[in-house]
C-alpha cells in the first residue's frame, strides 16, 4: 500500500494508465516452471528473486501488473509477505495492481474478502482483484460495494478460456440470456452513469472465439487474458474487442516473462506487445 486512498476511481485511474502507457497487463505468475527457467530455485528466495526483477523491469511502464494470488500462497505467509511488496512496489513505480485471487462467495465471508483486497487499510490491497459470480452475481455485493467506497475495482468472470467454463458460461437461462451474458448485464447496471466509465469490469479470454456478448452498454473495462503461450493475439483482441469495448485490458504473462531472467529484455518485450496491441485496437 502506497497511501491511505486511491484518490479517484478506478475506472478513471484505468482510463489514465491506458492512454499514458498502453493497453498491456502483464501477468506476474511465479510458477514453478519459470521459476527453473530464470535459473531460480522453486522456494522463497527464488519467488523473491523472480518477483523483484518483474515488477523492477515493468511497473514503471506496463498499465497494469496481475499477480497470481496462488502462486503465492503456496508458500505460505512468507509468500503472502511477498505478495504484499509486490503490490506496494509495482503502485510505487505507477502500475495498477489486478490481484488475481477469482474469490467467491456470500455473506460476511465475501466481505472479509472485500477487506483483505479492497480495503486501503489492508497490506494486501491492490487497485482491483478479479471476482468468481458463480453463487450470483448478487453474492458479490460486498465486493462491489466496497470497491467502489474505496476507489478500487472488481474484474468479473463472464466467459473464460478454458474448454470446461464453456459448459456453465455458455448456458441459455429462461430470459434467453446466457450465463455470461448475465454477469455482463449485472457489471453493466453497477456501472450505469459512472463517470469517465465504471469500475467493475468483466473477464473475457481472448481465445473464446466468437463470445456473441453485448459489451455495448457494460460502460466499463474488459480484462482479456490468454495471449501468447495460451494462443491468443493480439489481432484476436482487435477483431473480437476493439469495436465495443472502451478500455480492453488485453493480459499475457509468459509470453513476457519468459524473456526474464533480463530486465531489458522484460522491457523489450513488453514494449513490442504494446506496441502491436495499440495498432490493433487503434484501428
Amino acid at each position: 500500500m502506497i497511501d491511505g486512498s486511491f484518490g479517484a476511481s478506478f475506472g478513471a485511474r484505468l482510463l489514465g494508465r491506458l492512454a499514458e502507457r498502453g493497453a498491456l497487463c502483464v501477468g506476474i505468475d511465479p510458477h514453478p516452471g519459470l521459476l527453473r527457467d530464470w535459473g531460480l530455485a522453486d522456494d522463497l528466495a527464488g519467488l523473491a528473486a523472480f518477483t523483484r526483477t518483474a515488477v523492477d523491469a515493468l511497473a514503471d511502464r506496463v498499465a497494469v501488473l496481475k499477480p497470481q494470488s496462488a502462486f503465492f500462497e503456496r508458500h505460505g505467509s512468507r509468500g503472502i509477505a511477498v505478495l504484499e511488496r509486490v503490490i506496494a512496489d509495482a503502485r510505487a513505480a505507477g502500475a495498477l495492481v489486478l490481484l488475481d485471487a477469482k474469490r467467491g462467495d456470500i455473506g460476511s465471508t465475501v466481505a472479509a474478502y472485500a477487506a483483505a483486497y479492497l480495503d486501503p487499510a489492508s497490506p494486501l490491497c491492490a487497485d482491483a482483484v478479479t471476482a468468481s459470480p458463480y453463487l450470483g452475481f448478487g453474492s458479490l455485493a460486498p465486493m462491489v460495494d466496497a470497491a467502489l467506497a474505496g476507489g478500487g475495482g472488481v474484474f468479473v468472470l463472464a466467459l473464460t478460456s478454458n474448454p470446461e467454463g464453456g459448459a456453465v458460461q455458455r448456458a441459455v437461462g429462461g430470459d434467453g440470456r446466457t450465463v455470461a451474458q448475465s454477469m455482463v448485464d449485472g457489471a453493466a447496471a453497477v456501472n450505469a452513469g459512472a463517470d469517465p466509465i465504471g469500475s467493475v469490469g468483466v473477464v473475457v479470454g481472448a481465445t473464446v472465439g466468437e463470445h456473441g456478448l453485448d459489451l455495448a452498454r457494460l460502460h466499463g473495462p474488459v480484462l482479456v487474458p490468454g495471449l501468447g503461450a495460451q494462443g491468443g493475439t493480439a489481432a484476436d483482441v482487435g477483431r473480437l474487442f476493439g469495436p465495443t469495448a472502451r478500455a480492453v485490458v488485453p493480459s499475457m504473462s509468459r509470453e513476457i516473462l519468459r524473456h526474464g531472467p533480463d530486465p531489458a529484455a522484460l522491457r523489450a518485450a513488453a514494449t513490442r506487445a504494446t506496441d502491436e496491441l495499440r495498432t490493433v485496437l487503434a484501428g
